[in-house]
């Protein structure tokens, strides 16, 4: 599949650079790098032969340049790392958070080691990058409010899920919590002091969870569903992240890479990248699916399952003629522990071997902005 349009977007970001930091010179009125002049408007065509470098070094023009600024917030909007040294006036004038973020970022060599964070670092800064030039170009700003849906068979785990999803910015949203098998008063304290609007409705202890989830999409008021799981976490601008990558992809369903996890019985943080993010897929962490209301009710929601609704729902998304997108999943962790109220069965040791980085204690990307 290809992008929808031509606008430039992280579709194509490549995690792992194999080229070194590349010049962007201003000469004549224009861009010039790698002795190819960059054309203007900036162009997802244009943006490819720049994926595999660690980085773009901008010279910017000492002497304001209108002109100039514009092909530069292009490749911010497509996530290539940018870098300079102390911008002239007028660039911190003309768009202080562009230049603050180039002028912060310095490129280093990844060294292969499994706690390495170089190439993290560097996809962290793509990420600010993009969310700060897409919006100010008004990408992803338009969309309907969400409706989070969240079902939870755990009362101990109800009020963290919940401030996580109070944090969220730059987002409007609604939530419905499903109580698996226990009465509402168990939660009371912590939907109480949920400061958005919220429906908790008490489910069948015996229902399937797929089931369960439906029944409290069932009561969304807006017109975009998104999942969320009860032990995981969120950084604060998870959903305004997936509504960016749904206005940028035009993907029908949209979702992060499971990249990070907290293996908790281990006490270690695992990064696994064998996922690529910003790619069309067939599959997503299932506890960060978005998609409008109207298609998730015409394809019938979670699949009425305890094991595998999620991949139920992309499937009968995909056989509808849905396409499905998988933006970065520096935002997210998935929590990992001992115990039968999880719905996967893969051993810790699984992880382990598919780890691309790791580290002692819980280790998010700081894209997670953790307490």
């Amino acid at each position: 599949m290809t992008v929808t349009t031509d606008m430039c977007s992280p579709y194509g970001f490549v995690r792992g650079p194999t080229e070194e930091t590349a010049a962007l010179s201003w000469s004549d009125g224009r861009w010039t790098t790698g002795g190819r002049p960059l054309a203007v408007p900036v162009r997802a065509a244009d943006v490819v032969p720049l994926r595999p470098l660690r980085g773009l070094r901008v010279e910017w023009p000492r002497e304001p340049a209108a002109e100039a600024l514009d092909p530069v917030v292009g490749l911010a909007a497509a996530g290539v790392p940018l870098t300079c040294d102390d911008p002239p006036r007028w660039v911190r004038e003309a768009d202080p958070v562009l230049a603050g973020l180039a002028a912060g970022w310095t490129p280093e060599a990844d060294d292969g080691r499994p706690e390495s964070v170089a190439d993290l670092r560097r996809e962290e800064h793509s990420v600010r990058l993009r969310r700060h030039a897409l919006r100010a170009g008004g990408v992803g700003t338009g969309l309907a409010p969400v409706t989070v849906v969240m079902a939870t068979r755990r009362p101990h785990y109800v009020g963290g899920a919940l401030r996580q999803l109070a944090r969220q910015r730059a987002v409007d949203f609604e939530a419905i919590v499903a109580l698996h098998g226990f009465p509402a008063a168990q939660v009371r304290e912590a939907v109480a002091e949920f400061p958005h609007p919220i429906t908790v409705i008490e489910a069948e202890p015996h229902a399937p969870l797929g089931t369960v989830l439906n029944l409290a999409a069932s009561r969304a008021s807006t017109g975009i569903v998104a999942k969320w799981d009860d032990d995981d976490w969120y950084g604060p601008e998870h959903l305004a992240d997936l509504l960016l990558a749904m206005a940028y992809s035009g993907a029908e369903l949209v979702g992060t890479a499971p990249e990070f996890f907290y293996l908790q019985p281990l006490h270690a943080t695992i990064r696994r990248v064998d996922y690529s993010s910003e790619v069309w897929a067939d599959h997503v962490a299932g506890g960060t699916i978005m998609l409008g209301r109207d298609l998730f009710e015409q394809v019938g929601g979670f699949g009425p399952l305890n094991r595998g609704e999620d991949a139920h729902l992309l499937r009968a998304v995909e056989a509808a003629g849905g396409r499905v997108y998988r933006t970065h999943g520096l935002g997210y962790v998935l929590r990992r522990s001992v115990g039968a109220d999880h719905t996967w069965n893969l051993p810790l040791a699984h992880f382990l071997r598919v780890a691309s980085n790791q580290w002692r204690g819980f280790r998010p990307s700081v894209i997670l902005e953790a307490p």
